[in-house]
């Protein structure tokens, strides 16, 4: 390993980094403008000069590799002078407009100008102006402030996969656009706005809503999918302002995708914020003693096989355990389901229902099998970590299905079932690839599950794998790409029921008391069912309700979530529920309270406990009583993807305005035929 000094300290390295990585491993803060670590090195911006010994001029730190013996000095008046110059070259176009820009109190520029620059400039010539560009409803530009660092260029090359942003023009004349000033195609195209270290792109959405000193932030998890992004809300008394991200390389790295960020304007919008119960067709405000007598009659005076609950896809854990202690303890009933279809899931093993090789895993795979996932739009941030195991490793992809753009090639199959029984029998190509690769993944999509041989396929896949011995101690090969943010959690917590089939029961209208915790995407023809809602949003839920109980959001209430590789997560409140709305887990205590003259758990911390409890004895009766789910007949069929609207798939992002924008964007361009 070499070694070298900096600042007289010796600092011993690995090979192949550079002296700016050598110089922050010694404790030294090198400032810059273009070099990121998850970018490559582009050498734009010269902000990061060091002086090195025997070296007529400082040199680049960013783009020189540390090599044996180098003795760099970082704060010599040399280094001074150097800085200071660049800083003022790179001020001598930009505009003084810090008090009207969005990126006052979080900008590298001002920061930088204020340590590193000098308090004037020699330029008298007049400043350039350049033109503010269209990149859609999400990016705001002033292209004016661009100091050309071209970290957005590399960030749409490279992480997102969608090569749109570029420089035109040469020197002073140099511009970054997006080709035919179009909306970015791209997820995570709002990242830029984060990687811009001076005012040029900034978010359209949040334009001169608050400065950051303003705002209260708080640390919490995203749940607009079933990844767990960890991110920070910001928010402005009790309005949420704006939603960022969190590092966490276990998960998102540094980067969310457009609807974390942005979904985030349907927190205010159709909101329910107090009782509601429906007299002769229409909505009549009530009081929580009103409605909790009538559901406490309804409950009594209906036999308890003819009542059943269903838990929604945005809900914590806590809710659905309550929910679930509610049913067992106080209904005497286990007629719930967390499933909104009639998807096959074998939870007699949790490694049957989450992505077992983890989102970091993908990294070590050297081959992907997609059998019915688009992870592009089923998690975003996991399909950019694909494209990142195919850009470092040249990871081999393969899709049953042609499922469009993923960012990345991929070999793509037939789509029928019958290519999957073939491959998973042995007699096909894939098969020796899958033998013969390392650490393949099998990437099962929600669709798969839902096909008529799905538990044929499934358990054909699992014997497949451990046959040839790809099961080891490190590396599980069976994956199942979840797609809302309550799925595995509500499995861990046992809220499915495989003995009776609720959804047929429900569409055959069996029961006469239904009632719905956040849940908005059942289908059936209610007839004379009496229906509780409780959630947050005035969506399809509400509308079929009869009672309707107004809840929390996930931003106003603590609550653990279980992402799609399952890990536990919490996310914090950051804000309070308007008007008379209560939090989830507060309502169904306070109706059991009601019910049965006792609450079910008398405080937060032991609700937490039962259910950690519980959770811990599932699994290790899971794998005490382990068996093997005996198959059924294969029939062939035509596996059709089906996704969710991307933009409207919950109800927060459905009462996003930003959201119908981005979905009206994309309308456009496919009608006029740009859409790449």
């Amino acid at each position: 390993m070499p070694k070298l000094k900096v600042n007289d300290i010796e600092v011993e390295i690995d090979e192949g980094l550079t002296v700016l990585q050598a110089c922050e491993k010694a404790g030294v803060e090198i400032p810059r403008f273009c070099y990121h670590e998850k970018l490559s090195i582009a050498g734009n911006c010269r902000m990061c000069l060091v002086e090195m010994e025997k070296s007529p001029k400082p040199i680049a730190s960013c783009a020189m590799p540390a090599a044996e013996g180098m003795n760099i000095k970082t704060n010599t008046p040399f280094v001074e002078k150097a800085r200071k110059g660049v800083m003022e070259f790179l001020l001598a176009n930009h505009p003084l407009d810090c008090p009207v820009c969005d990126q006052g109190g979080e900008c590298d520029l001002q920061d930088q100008s204020m340590f590193y620059g000098v308090d004037k400039s020699r330029f008298k010539e007049n400043k350039r102006a350049v033109p503010e560009k269209y990149m859609g409803p999400l990016i705001k530009t002033q292209m004016t402030r661009c100091i050309h660092c071209t970290r957005c260029v590399r960030f749409a090359t490279e992480i997102a996969g969608v090569s749109e942003i570029g420089a035109i023009g040469r020197g002073e004349d140099m511009q970054i656009t997006t080709y035919l000033e179009e909306a970015m195609q791209s997820e995570l195209s709002a990242n830029v706005i984060d990687l811009c270290p001076v005012g040029a792109l900034t978010s359209k959405p949040y334009v001169f809503e608050a400065r950051p000193w303003e705002l209260k932030k708080t640390e919490t998890v995203d749940v607009m999918d079933a990844v767990g992004s960890n991110v920070r809300v910001d928010t402005y008394d009790w309005e949420v302002k704006r939603v960022l991200p969190l590092i966490n390389e276990d998960i998102n790295e540094e980067w969310i995708s457009d609807k974390t960020r942005y979904a985030c304007d349907g927190l205010l919008n159709q909101r329910l914020d107090t009782p509601y119960v429906k007299y002769n067709g229409k909505f009549e405000k009530a009081s929580w003693d009103e409605v909790f007598k009538i559901i406490k009659s309804k409950f009594e005076n209906a036999s308890k096989d003819k009542v059943c609950g269903f838990v929604g896809d945005l809900t914590n854990m806590e809710t659905g355990y309550i929910f679930k202690e509610f049913f067992d303890r106080t209904l005497n009933n286990s007629n719930y389901e967390s499933r909104s279809d009639n998807r096959f899931i074998d939870n007699s093993e949790r490694e049957n229902y989450i992505f077992n090789s983890s989102i970091n895993g993908i990294e070590e795979s050297d081959l992907i099998f997609l059998i019915g996932a688009n992870p592009r739009y089923e998690a975003t941030i996991l399909n950019a970590r694909i494209r990142k195991a195919y850009v470092n490793n040249k990871t081999k992809v393969i899709s049953l299905n042609d499922v469009g753009d993923l960012t990345y090639p991929y070999e793509n199959l037939d789509g029928q079932t019958q290519s999957i029984k073939t491959i998973f029998e042995g007699s096909n190509e894939i098969s020796k690839d899958i033998i013969s690769a390392k650490k393949p993944m099998i990437v099962i999509g929600e669709t798969f599950l839902k096909i008529n041989s799905a538990k044929h396929l499934f358990n054909l896949i699992k014997t497949f794998l451990k046959k040839n011995n790809k099961f080891t101690d490190n590396w599980n090969p069976l994956n199942i790409l979840s797609c809302d943010a309550a799925t595995v959690g509500n499995f861990d917590l046992g809220i499915l029921n495989n003995e009776i089939n609720l959804l047929e029961e429900l569409k055959s209208n069996k029961f006469e008391i239904i009632y719905l915790v956040g849940q908005d995407n059942l289908e059936f023809n209610k007839k004379n069912e009496f229906v509780i809602y409780q959630g947050s949003h005035g969506d399809k839920g509400a509308e079929i309700a009869d009672i309707i109980l107004p809840g929390s959001a996930y931003t106003e209430q603590d609550g653990f979530f279980t992402n799609l590789e399952g890990k536990i997560q919490k996310a914090y409140k950051a804000s309070y529920p308007p008007g008379e709305a209560k939090e989830d887990w507060h309502i169904i205590n306070e109706l059991a309270e009601v019910m049965n003259n006792r609450k079910l758990f008398n405080d937060k911390d032991e609700l937490e406990s039962s259910m950690f409890n519980y959770i811990k004895l599932q699994q290790e009766t899971k794998n005490l009583n382990h068996k093997e789910i005996s198959s059924t007949n294969f029939q062939n069929e035509k596996l059709n993807i089906q996704l969710k609207d991307y933009y409207f798939s919950n109800v927060i992002a459905r009462s996003s305005k930003t959201m119908i924008e981005c979905n009206n964007s994309k309308i456009n361009l496919k009608s006029t035929g740009t859409e790449g």
